[in-house]
């Protein structure tokens, strides 16, 4: 569903990515890892359009994107939830989810977002600022709803959450996968990812270190790509 070949990228005249490149599959879910400033988050960005990269090419669903701006690729079924989320704080959260979803389609949004998110129900009509953290990242996370989204990218959603809160989000990206949208996750938990993923990949300093499925990659390998690179 989502192919990134050959990726090169970085802020002004410092490389991030070295040549990555990785493939999300249709209906799969892709565990991004990696210790913090090997590129991941970069890599995102690149595959939603809000950086362009140096070299390299990004398919979607079979279709070269890279010269495509972030509108049209999230049109196209892609969806990036960026770390802590970003609502819009001065807006009620009813009219963030509105925000989100396609025309027309404005109040399916909301009903869809307190079906998965039930405490959201007694909060549309407070400030997205005034919520919780946890709250927030609810709220962030009801945009894959917005439009029809067949690939998701989802970046340290739980970062900063209470445990019961990023029980509650791994459940909502269980059940996202389990209709057939395409996950890719950068996670700081990295054995919930791992639990929930079909393919993993880790990133060290800008370059794939290991591509594979959960069970092929184990503890003491992990560790050190974590801790010694």
């Amino acid at each position: 569903m989502l192919r990134l070949e050959g990726i090169r990228a970085g802020y002004g005249q410092a490389t991030v990515l070295r040549g990555v490149s990785l493939v999300v599959p249709d209906g799969a879910v892709v565990a991004l890892l990696g210790p913090n400033g090997a590129g991941k988050t970069t890599l995102l960005r690149v595959a939603s359009g809000l950086l362009h990269p140096t070299a390299g090419r990004i398919l979607l669903d079979g279709e070269d994107v890279a010269s495509a701006p972030p509108q049209q690729r999230r049109r196209r079924g892609l969806c990036h939830v960026p770390e802590r989320g970003g609502v819009f704080a001065d807006l009620t959260v009813a009219e963030n989810l509105r925000l989100f979803a396609r025309p027309g389609g404005e109040e399916e949004a909301i009903d869809r977002a307190v079906a998965a998110f039930p405490a959201l129900g007694q909060r549309l009509q407070q400030a997205a600022g005034t919520l919780s953290g946890g709250e927030q990242q609810m709220v962030a996370l009801s945009r894959v709803h917005g439009e029809e989204s067949r690939v998701v990218l989802l970046d340290e959603v739980s970062m900063g959450l209470a445990p019961k809160l990023v029980d509650t989000i791994f459940a909502f990206l269980e059940d996202l996968a389990r209709t057939g949208v395409s996950l890719l996750v950068v996670e700081q938990y990295v054995a919930k990812a791992l639990g929930i993923a079909d393919y993993v990949c880790l990133l060290d300093r800008g370059r794939t270190a290991f591509v594979g499925e959960p069970a092929e990659l184990d503890s003491a390998g992990l560790a050190a790509r974590y801790l010694a690179g």
